[in-house]
């Protein structure tokens, strides 16, 4: 049976969903006003991971990642390329979505943009000032009160008063002093004239959603009020995910999550990754050093996704010499691909290794040691064409591309092969 660490209880429990053979999964998904960088896509190929398994054990899965399309980054930096919000947005969305298909991570059954969910974001709104959770202010805006919701930070396990505004960057200075409490956070942000010509006409007024609101929104909308799991990285436990706790369950009553799941941050040369430290790589910059983008996934792979992971191009590299060599075995294993008869021996030992795959990966997702059980079995006397079979048995989970001989970056549609392109001259 599948067990999975759940942050918000602190204990590795046995999965369940609300819904017997259906899995409803949620994961944060990038804010589109610059290229993805490295650290964001490990917790997208750990939600990849958990999918792939889901199914691979008969789940039907329903996944949901959303787009954050509209926050104060989008409006800043749309204003200073001279485009409109879409314009700015759409581009660095379709590089996102070439960069999963060069990352084998399977596209989300949804992908929903804020801007186009704004109506469910002021019903919501709506809902939290009706039962006396969220007040509006002066300015217009609509702001969550903490103190009306008494677990808040339970996740994060976290003390009200030690919490720490603005911690994700995301108000205007402006936005602190219409506050009643310093720690409540905005759900409507009224319009100011350095929004320009974002903004939308609703029952709240004139303005645009806060950053939270567009998750519970668009997470309710197309899983439910209560759904199976809801993804992301240790960055958003703090503030993002004890925020969602407390407008989705305030305006519903019920359990918004049963399992929440973190990956831990990925560092670079030992230090926390930052456009300030120079070294917020992006899937572009590991291509242009000849790497395949899906050796980051073999790298991401070696290390469990609660642990620690340090990047550094030397690992890199190591990962792209395993993930050829295991191309290679691969390619050997297939050309040696005879059919015989086995001895109940070797079929136990099939067998052995099959089990062993799916108890690692059982426990709460050990992939290292799943690689380890494929490269065990690689090198072990079963015949070639069940080390084969295996390997991608094992790699509908792992999702290395073990069996395609065309690289994904082909396959692609021309809109997205022009975007790349773009991307690459731009510099």
């Amino acid at each position: 049976m599948l067990r999975l660490f759940n942050t918000l209880t602190r204990e590795i429990e046995s999965f369940k969903p609300i819904k017997a053979g259906l899995v409803k999964i949620y994961v944060c998904g990038p804010t589109v006003y610059n290229y993805i960088h490295l650290g964001n896509f490990r917790a997208y190929i750990f939600t990849d991971l958990l999918r792939r398994y889901l199914e691979y054990r008969d789940f039907k899965v329903k996944q949901v990642m959303n787009i954050t399309d509209v926050d104060d980054k989008t409006i800043k930096e749309s204003q200073k390329k001279k485009k409109t919000l879409k314009e700015f947005t759409d581009f660095y969305l379709q590089v996102f979505i070439k960069d999963l298909n060069d990352l084998n991570i399977k596209l989300p059954e949804v992908m929903p943009r804020a801007t186009e969910h704004i109506k469910e974001m002021v019903e919501l709104i709506k809902a939290l000032i009706k039962k006396g959770f969220a007040y509006k202010t002066g300015d217009g805006s609509v702001y969550f009160k903490i103190a009306k919701f008494p677990r808040y930070g339970e996740l994060a396990q976290i003390d009200k008063q030690s919490l720490k505004p603005n911690i994700e960057g995301r108000l205007n200075a402006e936005d602190e002093y219409n506050k009643e409490e310093l720690n409540d956070f905005v759900l409507w942000k009224a319009w100011k004239p350095s929004d320009g010509k974002v903004f939308w006409q609703t029952d709240l007024g004139k303005g645009r959603p806060g950053w939270h609101i567009e998750c519970s929104a668009m997470s309710m909308k197309y899983l439910g009020e209560s759904f199976d799991i809801h993804i992301g990285g240790e960055d958003l436990r703090q503030t993002h995910h004890p925020n969602e706790i407390a407008q989705s369950e305030g305006a519903t009553g019920k359990k918004f999550v049963n399992y929440w799941m973190h990956t831990t941050f990925l560092l670079i040369d030992g230090k926390r990754m930052g456009k300030s430290e120079g070294n917020a790589y992006t899937i572009s910059d590991i291509e242009e050093r000849g790497i395949d983008p899906p050796a980051l996934r073999y790298l991401y792979l070696t290390a469990h996704y609660r642990d620690p992971l340090n990047f550094t191009w030397e690992s890199l590299e190591a990962a792209q010499t395993a993930y050829e060599k295991l191309k290679t075995q691969m390619s050997n294993v297939k050309t040696q691909n005879e059919r015989t008869a086995l001895s109940a021996e070797k079929q136990e030992k099939v067998e052995q290794y099959r089990q062993r795959f799916i108890d690692s990966v059982n426990d709460d997702l050990n992939t290292p040691q799943a690689l380890a059980v494929l490269w065990d079995m690689l090198k072990s006397n079963i015949p070639s064409e069940d080390k084969y079979d295996l390997s991608l048995y094992y790699d509908e989970v792992l999702g290395l591309g073990l069996g395609q001989h065309t690289a994904i970056s082909e396959q692609l549609p021309a809109e997205i092969q022009r975007i790349v392109e773009e991307r690459e001259h731009s510099g």
